[in-house]
């Protein structure tokens, strides 16, 4: 394991490529979220079926660029959740199982669902604000509009403008939302990981490498989104809401399933698990790698007596 700041980098580098080609299922996600808001079924109108007639229209009516709205904010949120999401985990991990039984090397599930969840709660208030832009960003068309349309030029004239309309607050709308979906996904995201590749190396003999990490990824994938989803379609709403439609996550959540249903929570579950699951992948798989050559990096670079002390 890399230090802090070299996992920090590592968790960065690995989430901006996996981001790059899961982005373009996460605009569909969106806006199945958003698509019908406040609406019961028989006044909903959808104009998004599902994930691949939803990638097909926006491609036939905005180009990949309708796509791939916002990813520049994508990056850097990238960088900031999963940056401190898997830098932080094993310091926050390792601190608590030496307090409790005077063992860092212990792994208690208990311990590790904490330092996930807690990690994971760090990088959503660090990168809330470009979240809040990125799904502002891909929810706008010209062409076939869901939810609140904000036509920002870019991610910075996104921000730009909410700051000088809403100020710090509205920048950090919707932060308490992105805590709880990010601690709902980050507490069995790494735990998960972990877990399945001790169980794979146990029972079937897997050995350390890239089919392992794969298959690890994949169990972890599909359980993040079956956890991550309610609080991520409450989030998004949160996120493009303008004014005080929701008084906060509860409402939203009320009133969500008070006008359009229990299901409705679920709205985009299957663009999720279409985004999650390769982002799962390629995050943890190339965070392994990243992982081993940051390593080798600060084996060069720092001195034997600072390295012995992290």
């Amino acid at each position: 394991m890399s230090t802090t700041t070299g996992a920090f980098l590592a968790g960065g580098i690995a989430a901006c490529g996996a981001v790059t080609v899961t982005h373009s299922f996460e605009t569909v996600k969106i806006r199945l979220q958003l698509q019908g808001e406040l609406q019961t079924k028989n006044e909903a109108v959808k104009k998004y079926r599902g994930v691949l007639h939803g990638v097909k229209v926006i491609l036939q009516n905005e180009g990949p660029r309708g796509l791939f709205r916002g990813i520049g904010s994508a990056y850097v949120y990238q960088v900031l959740l999963n940056g401190c999401r898997l830098g932080f985990y094993e310091p926050i991990r390792s601190n608590l199982t030496s307090a409790i039984y005077n063992d860092p090397k212990i792994q208690s599930l208990g311990a590790n669902v904490f330092a996930g969840a807690a990690s994971g709660v760090i990088g959503a208030a660090a990168g809330s604000p470009f979240f809040l832009v990125k799904t502002r960003l891909q929810s706008y068309s010209p062409f076939l509009p869901v939810g609140t349309q904000h036509n920002y030029k870019n991610s910075f004239d996104g921000l730009s403008k909410i700051y000088k309309s809403e100020g710090v607050k509205g920048i950090y709308r919707g932060v308490g939302a992105a805590m709880i979906r990010t601690s709902f996904g980050s507490s069995v995201q790494l735990p998960t990981y972990f877990f399945a590749k001790r169980r794979l190396t146990h029972h079937l003999g897997m050995e350390e490498g890239p089919a392992l990490h794969l298959a690890s990824s994949a169990a972890s994938g599909f359980v993040v989104c079956c956890f991550m989803h309610p609080p991520d379609t409450i989030m998004a709403r949160m996120y493009n809401q303008t004014g005080n439609l929701y008084g906060g996550v509860f409402d939203c959540l009320f009133k969500t399933i008070r006008t359009e249903g229990v299901l409705a929570i679920y709205k985009g579950f299957f663009a999720h698990l279409a985004r999650i699951l390769p982002h799962t992948i390629l995050t943890l798989s190339l965070a392994e790698q990243t992982n081993k050559l940051m390593r080798r990096v600060e084996d060069r670079v720092l001195p034997d007596s600072y390295r012995e002390k992290i």
